[in-house]
């Protein structure tokens, strides 16, 4: 007796080179087959679905969920997560090595999304960190205590989370990323790292943004990340001097570092298209949704746009930004990839999410793919049409299911052309 049979739906699996419409049988929160046509008389449920797409459970790679601790920062983690149809979420550098039993405990373990992290390198973790940039200097890690905690929590402590910018470069150079990487390999785990100005630069010091990629990249090894490729911050993936990709760019994803989108505010269409003219596909999708980037700033904020980078216009979630690689020209089996698979890998948990297989927990993503003609944006304020969009209707998360209503799934903006 199957508790539930999803029926009919186009099946899009990249790890198992699926695409074809079939039927997913659900028992006791697993997989228990995939089928064209499975018999229904023995199940307790049945669930059309012939004119969706059925997702391995999608992966948001960046989040930042660490809700009443991370000041504004901090969302819900079922609204960002299964209520938006993401059935895991990484949380980006939110817990500390002094901060992880409480993410723990309040976080990862009442969420129904499964919640991991990329443990902060900083002791403080992931505060409102843009206004206190003191906090993030090389004085403030612990390379002991945070190898030592990474080690202890290997069931949700994914990876290493760092900051390699220009604000802090100016304060510091390089510091804190050489000791973050020593925490990585400490830890036994891969580095991530945020690029793009987060910080101003420190009065009276000037740095030339394309520096610090080039001795940043270096540092790097095989299954760190790169985050934000297509920032419209300074010290991103594009040369000042040439307007072309760093060439160390290309050494890195050479010898095995990889690329997460990181949307966010960060997210702008002409870099993209730049950057991906030459050839750069990102590997993972991260949404990068935090407090400030979902909703429009207020008249109260003041002038809270220039003093706040974080501040979002444009209304995004995983779903819309995998609209966005959709419409820049990534293959659909590509851009599922970057919410499936592929993070499965950069979390080395192939084995456990990322796919659709007998046996493995029963977390599936339901979406629309709606056609038309529709508005997406970015921060920096352009404009593009998409012939397509993707919208969460519903996650199963072991078994259960989650209808998609989020408040913090944006509305689809049809427009006449």
């Amino acid at each position: 007796m199957f508790d539930l049979v999803l029926r009919g739906g186009r099946v899009i699996d990249p790890a198992a080179g699926r695409d074809e419409n079939l039927d997913i049988a659900i028992k006791d929160g697993k997989i228990a087959a995939i089928e064209t046509q499975l018999p229904v008389d023995n199940a307790r449920e049945i669930l059309d679905l012939s004119d969706k797409l059925v997702l391995p459970g999608m992966i948001d790679t960046h989040g930042h969920i660490y809700q009443h601790v991370s000041g504004k920062f901090g969302l819900n983690p079922d609204l960002v997560g299964v209520y938006s149809g993401v059935t895991t979420i990484v949380d980006q550098g939110g817990p500390s090595c002094m901060t992880i039993g409480g993410f723990r405990h309040f976080i990862a373990e009442r969420s129904h999304t499964r919640v991991l992290c990329f443990i902060s390198a900083y002791l403080v973790g992931g505060l409102e960190g843009h206004l206190y940039p003191e906090l993030y200097g090389p004085g403030q890690l612990n390379v002991e205590h945070t190898v030592r905690v990474a080690r202890e929590n290997p069931d949700i402590v994914k990876g290493i989370k760092a900051h390699a910018e220009i604000g802090g470069a100016s304060r510091w150079g390089l510091e804190v990323i050489h000791i973050g990487k020593e925490i990585a390999r400490g830890a036994g785990l891969p580095l991530y790292i945020h690029l793009g100005q987060l910080w101003p630069e420190k009065d009276g010091v000037s740095i030339d943004p394309d520096e610090v990629v080039r001795n940043l990249i270096p540092i790097m090894e095989p299954g760190d990340i790169l985050a934000h490729p297509f920032t419209r911050h300074p010290g991103g993936f594009l040369s000042v001097e040439t307007g072309q990709v760093h060439p160390v760019v290309w050494e890195a994803l050479d010898r095995g570092v990889t690329i997460d989108v990181g949307h966010g505010s960060h997210f702008s269409f002409e870099m993209a298209r730049r950057v991906m003219a030459e050839g750069i596909r990102p590997f993972t999708l991260g949404a990068d949704m935090h407090g400030y980037n979902v909703r429009v700033p207020e008249a109260s904020d003041g002038d809270a746009r220039a003093a706040n980078p974080f501040f979002g216009v444009a209304p995004f979630n995983l779903t819309n930004a995998m609209t966005k690689l959709l419409t820049l020209g990534m293959d659909m089996s590509d851009v599922v990839a970057t919410v499936t698979a592929n993070p499965a890998r950069m979390l080395r948990m192939e084995d456990e999410i990322g796919t659709l297989r007998p046996g493995l927990a029963a977390d599936i993503s339901v979406l629309d793919l709606l056609e038309g003609h529709f508005e997406l944006a970015d921060n920096s304020g352009m404009k593009v049409i998409a012939p397509q969009m993707f919208m969460p209707v519903l996650a199963i998360r072991a078994g259960r299911r989650f209808d998609c209503n989020s408040p913090l799934i944006p509305a689809p903006r049809e427009v006449v052309v």
